[in-house]
């Protein structure tokens, strides 16, 4: 079983919906962690956007990336510069890796509008997450 820990800023959208993929796409072969630099809660818009994709992240929460030290990770994914840039040492030789998605809680307009975006990064992200899958498992 591999461990995996995915970072963002806030842990409240990009990473909660990694985390939701990952943990769909890798049921019985990982466990999925997700965390932030800081913690924001997860964001409703990120659990709603997940839900219209048959996904259910509402057993999430919103943690820091310091409860997690002392896990060995095999894989370490980071899915926005600041969280890349802020990443602390993780011991072990977890292979990392990295995309900068747009942060959709800084979407603005009217609800419909916000959702697009949500749903647009979350397309980005799922084809990401597949992709990892299918050359790293």
């Amino acid at each position: 079983m591999k461990n995996i820990l995915i970072l963002c800023t806030g842990n409240s959208c990009r990473s909660q919906i990694a985390q939701g993929y990952l943990e769909n796409l890798l049921k019985n072969k990982a466990v999925v962690y997700s965390a932030g630099i800081e913690t924001h809660g997860v964001n409703p818009r990120a659990i709603s956007t997940m839900n219209d994709d048959g996904v259910d992240i509402t057993h999430h929460t919103s943690n820091n990336m310091k409860e997690y030290l002392s896990i060995p990770f095999d894989y370490i994914i980071t899915v926005c510069d600041h969280a890349n840039e802020n990443c602390p040492y993780f011991p072990g030789n977890a292979k990392r890796f990295h995309y900068d998605f747009p942060d959709p809680a800084k979407a603005s307009g009217t609800e419909e509008e916000i959702m697009k975006v949500f749903a647009s990064v979350r397309n980005e992200i799922k084809r990401y997450c597949l992709d990892l899958v299918k050359d790293n498992f």
